[in-house]
């Protein structure tokens, strides 16, 4: 499968699909993931007919199988919330421990462009909206889970200086933003050439936070939405330690080449077990259902540093 399988895929993908929503639902795709009370839980953006998409939960014991789906949205477009106007899309999951709080980052859809929102929430019923958080457009955004410097920290993705790339932002209360600064650029020529976007919240690891993120390159037949790591100081988040040269997971199987949007490995969530050190890697495939692969933090720390090892000359900043 490719040239390496640093991730791989579960042979039951896709894991949840269109036809497991008994909401109006055309595809299921980009879920949000989260430990909670003993069971993981995914957050799906789910696109019904008319070109909208809203927001369900699914829960399951393994975060493999038997998933148990809401039966009616978790978070609906409302359009005299004119952010909102045309749905909800790609949600991501922090755990804030200090708040005891989930802090949900999505996208907001309309005719203003996307705008990165927020609700949070304990217990996944009731969620206090907090508004936008940065002008259009913005979107691919994600706090990290701890203070630097007594400061939160968020990453997103702007459209500034004519790209699409992932930035950095630092704020004393989650209200005001700051200190902005550009981590992870496009490549020219590489295969993230196009545009960068984040994908799970940021992963601790005894070598520094982990970035999992979604890199494109623009073909004769289309985008090609690949996935790629990158490493960060754990005291300080706009360091970088090292970005790997390669993708590490990539459109090659039916469910990622054929659907909605062909080509396409999207991450939005992660699970890391703290015991085994596995991490459950949550995307969409195609634009069109929702999978899993699979890695651990050993293996993906190993694979960096062969990486940078391969003789290419590293991209710098």
């Amino acid at each position: 499968m490719g040239t390496h399988a640093l991730f791989k895929r579960y042979e039951g993908n896709p894991i949840i699909t269109a036809e497991d929503i008994s909401c109006e639902a055309h595809t299921v795709f980009n879920p949000a993931a989260a430990k909670f009370e003993n069971k993981i839980i995914l957050v799906l953006r789910v696109e019904e007919q008319r070109g909208f998409s809203y927001l369900i939960r699914a829960f399951s014991e393994d975060g493999i199988n038997n998933w148990k789906i809401d039966d009616k949205p978790f978070m609906i477009h409302e359009p005299q919330m004119g952010e909102q106007f045309w749905g909800l899309e790609d949600p991501r999951i922090t755990y804030m421990e200090e708040f005891e709080q989930y802090y949900l980052t999505y996208v907001s859809f309309a005719p203003g462009g996307p705008q990165l929102s927020l609700v949070t929430t304990r217990d996944f019923e009731r969620i206090c909206r907090h508004g936008n958080l940065f002008y259009p457009d913005n979107k691919d955004g994600a706090f990290y889970p701890k203070r630097f410097n007594g400061r939160w920290a968020l990453i997103h993705r702007p459209y500034a200086r004519g790209r699409a790339e992932i930035w950095l932002s630092f704020t004393p209360d989650l209200k005001h933003y700051g200190d902005h600064t550009c981590i992870i650029p496009v490549r020219e020529g590489w295969w993230d050439c196009t545009r960068v976007g984040m994908g799970p919240p940021p992963i601790e690891t005894p070598e520094g936070w982990l970035l999992i993120y979604h890199g494109v390159r623009t073909t004769a037949s289309g985008s090609l939405y690949r996935v790629g790591l990158a490493l960060f100081d754990l005291d300080d988040p706009t360091k970088l330690i090292c970005r790997t040269n390669r993708w590490v997971l990539a459109p090659e199987t039916p469910y990622e080449l054929v659907g909605d949007v062909p080509g396409v490995c999207f991450p939005c969530g992660a699970i890391c077990d703290d015991q085994t050190r596995e991490i459950k890697l949550y995307y969409g495939g195609a634009d069109t259902s929702t999978c899993v692969a699979f890695s651990t933090i050993d293996d993906i720390l190993d694979f960096i540093k062969e990486d940078q090892k391969i003789g290419r000359t590293f991209y710098s900043l």
